[in-house]
């Protein structure tokens, strides 16, 4: 399409029905379209107008060019479309899912601990992109036993945090779902539930004498078990896992912490995890709702999630 000669380089002319026949094009080729009368070159995405340049422009969310200096940042707390107007280039993101709730109890009587929700999946990375869509998901929290839903920024999805460990007889407790992050397990030694590699981690494992939940995991670390005698391990707190920090907006902020299990006064993870018993996350944490006491109700709530984008810019 382009040919180097000793004093001038020749762009091949297509038309646009041709340009688009072509298959596979390598990053950076140029052609002259004469159906559009421009010049034209190709980046992961499609065909760009050379005569805009290649500063990224773009919208979507709530914007800010003043908290990064030198970036525009744009943050989604509910669902909507980042929209690539101009450019091509690499962007940051952040991505958090919503949390798991806590685990709910059944029995009518206290002292039969539910595990904490694990954290919604938190994923941070560049991603390139192109004029053109993109859709951002920011998920919902997990109610009362129930899964995180998913956040997405285009083709980045993290996966909802698992529910915490409930309880059902006086016997067996219910392992911890996973997710993102897993839940808790229920007292009587129930396992808490698996988190995704390179979005969060485990939850703590419920134990019995005492019969203890476990914390829920968080994006840094897993949720603690129950402080009671278990396989697993003893001299837990029920303590929620901690949260990630990011300072893609231009300061450091934590999101993704694990609910704390069902023991009263034991604390949620940091970034935001519920304190237990039966506290709920905040909105837009992606954080895990703290188990119940053992009483017949739930546990809390997990928070939403959370995305952000951001990218060179001139203001």
């Amino acid at each position: 399409m382009s040919k180097l000669h000793s004093n001038r380089v020749e762009i091949g002319q297509l038309s646009t029905s041709a340009r688009n026949a072509l298959g596979s094009v390598p990053n950076g080729t140029t052609i002259y379209n004469t159906d559009d009368n421009e010049l034209q070159f190709y980046y992961p995405g499609g065909w760009n107008p050379v005569s805009k340049g290649t500063q990224l422009e773009g919208t979507g969310g709530s914007t800010s060019t003043s908290s990064r200096p030198g970036y525009k940042v744009h943050i989604f707390n509910s669902p909507g479309t980042f929209q690539v107007t101009n450019g091509f280039g690499d962007v940051e993101y952040r991505v958090v899912a919503g949390g798991g709730g806590g685990g709910q109890g059944c029995l009518g009587q206290s002292g039969f601990e539910t595990g904490g929700g694990g954290a919604g999946g938190h994923r941070t990375g560049t991603l390139p992109v192109s004029p053109g869509n993109y859709p951002v998901v920011v998920g919902g929290g997990g109610g009362n036993a129930g899964n995180g839903s998913p956040s997405r920024f285009g083709p980045i999805i993290s996966t909802g945090g698992g529910k915490g460990g409930g309880n059902n007889t006086q016997t067996n407790g219910t392992y911890g779902a996973p997710g993102g992050s897993g839940g808790g397990g229920a007292y009587n030694n129930s396992e808490g539930g698996n988190g995704i590699s390179g979005q969060g981690h485990a939850g703590g494992a419920g134990t019995q004498n005492p019969n203890t939940g476990g914390g829920g995991g968080g994006a840094s670390n897993a949720g603690s078990p129950g402080p009671g005698n278990s396989s697993h391990g003893s001299g837990g707190s029920s303590a929620g896992g901690n949260g990630s920090s990011s300072s893609i907006t231009g300061s450091g902020i934590t999101k993704a912490g694990g609910g704390a299990g069902g023991k009263p006064g034991a604390p949620g993870g940091s970034g935001g995890g519920a304190n237990a018993p039966s506290g709920n996350a905040s909105s837009n944490t992606g954080s895990g709702g703290a188990g119940n006491f053992g009483g017949c109700g739930g546990g809390g709530s997990g928070g939403s999630g959370y995305v952000v984008i951001a990218y060179p810019s001139s203001g």
